[in-house]
């Protein structure tokens, strides 16, 4: 079953032709193959482009390495790359005229000096360029640097909602349970049965995860990283920094783990892009604030099977949810805080922060945006909407809920919403 990647279907198509490398990053099993070689591929020749014109190439196939000389086996008891002389030597071959060709590779880390092959074919005006890989550099945020600011970053997420609903038998609401259980990872979408779905994602955790973050960052005390993974997982949107992170090692597993290697850690997991952090603005004094920053997992069911889905709180896994679509339509996303002054009842003057879940930077656009579960209640409602009427700009501030709502504002323009209506339509926040 073809899952539709629409989205970054059309981010690939707006760069065609445009004398950059086109890198695709994403965390591992996301979809970043397929999209190049089967969506991409196929909507090439549907356009018209000859099959000729259409050179694909993957590093980690035995039958590809064959042709040119290479042989995978050896290449794995050597422990070295690909020879970037044969691999060049191909492709000239390939190009049997002046025509524009359509060069995909895919795990292009296993070339050796990948980095000035592909400047070198930056030069010729009949190649346009497309790349993915899994592991190493282009598992790092920073890939583009290696191509001294010749390469388009395509940043590519587990499957959306709706993308995952393109996929799902039953109705929306069966499915956002699934969704936020077992997330979107496509090989975990498409298998039956809660059974295989958890047993598909602690393999690609131990197996796939870990073991990529521990070789490329030559991680020595591995149980230690396990152990941070477990208690980030158990505290997803919660704040946190790598001090306090440090009291809660010491005091649960008596370790002498230093704040300075969990900060390591913790950029590990980033750079792998099984996390993403948020930091905190502060609304009023329009300043970031350092630390402490929120986390949140790339895929919810990645962080259900970390912690054998024994601890699964909706209101978090919304949060997350919530979190992750904002960053799939590109937005840049933050945590608010606002300052205020007020009495208590003892009638002194005492300082307090409020917190907006989200502030969502795209361009122009700013929204605020705070994930309420439910709203039963007007007490609830007056607590939730309490930190936009102390911020002073027009920004649309919008309330997403789980309850079954129809879309409304109220008296102070504040937008409320249901997950469902957010999640379906990828321009609900500018209606």
């Amino acid at each position: 079953m073809e899952i539709k990647r629409d989205l970054y279907l059309n981010k690939l198509l707006s760069l065609k032709h445009n004398g950059l490398i086109k890198v695709i990053t994403g965390i591992r099993r996301c979809g970043k193959s397929y999209l190049l070689n089967e969506i991409f591929y196929n909507h090439l020749l549907e356009s018209g482009v000859d099959e000729k014109h259409i050179i694909r190439f993957a590093f980690d196939s035995g039958d590809d390495l064959n042709l040119i000389g290479e042989s995978i086996i050896e290449i794995e008891k050597q422990k070295r790359r690909v020879d970037p002389e044969k691999f060049m030597a191909y492709i000239r071959n390939q190009m049997e005229d002046n025509e524009m060709h359509y060069l995909l590779l895919d795990e292009v880390q296993m070339l050796d000096c990948f980095e000035t092959v592909l400047n070198g074919y930056l030069r010729k005006k009949n190649m346009d360029v497309y790349v993915t890989g899994s592991n190493a550099k282009f598992l790092s945020k920073d890939i583009i640097t290696e191509f001294a600011g010749r390469g388009d970053e395509i940043h590519m997420y587990p499957l959306s909602f709706s993308e995952f609903m393109t996929a799902y038998k039953g109705d929306k609401y069966e499915g956002l349970s699934e969704y936020m259980l077992y997330g979107g990872i496509p090989l975990v979408v498409l298998r039956d049965g809660a059974e295989n779905k958890a047993s598909a994602l602690e393999n690609l955790f131990s197996e796939i995860y870990v073991r990529d973050i521990q070789k490329r960052n030559k991680v020595r005390n591995i149980g230690e990283l396990e152990d941070l993974l477990n208690i980030v997982s158990s505290a997803i949107g919660s704040l946190t920094n790598p001090e306090k992170l440090k009291n809660t090692f010491k005091s649960i597993k008596n370790s002498k783990i230093t704040s300075t290697t969990i900060k390591k850690y913790l950029d590990y997991l980033e750079d792998s892009f099984l996390l993403e952090s948020a930091q905190r603005y502060d609304i009023k004094g329009k300043a970031y604030i350092e630390t402490p920053k929120k986390y949140y997992f790339s895929d919810m069911g990645l962080r259900n099977a970390r912690i054998n889905f024994r601890q699964f709180e909706q209101t978090h896994a919304m949060e997350n949810v919530i979190y992750n679509e904002l960053r799939m339509r590109g937005y840049r996303v933050d945590v608010g805080v606002v300052p205020i002054t007020e009495k208590n009842i003892e009638g002194k003057t005492v300082r307090k922060q409020l917190e907006v879940d989200f502030i969502c930077n795209l361009g122009s656009m700013k929204y605020y945006i705070q994930s309420a579960f439910s709203i039963p209640d007007e007490e609830k409602r007056i607590q939730e909407i309490r930190p936009f009427k102390k911020i002073d700009d027009s920004f649309k501030k919008i309330i997403i809920t789980k309850d079954i709502v129809p879309s409304f504002y109220d008296e102070n323009g504040i937008l409320t919403m249901n997950i469902y209506d957010f999640l379906m339509d990828e321009k609900s926040l500018e209606k």
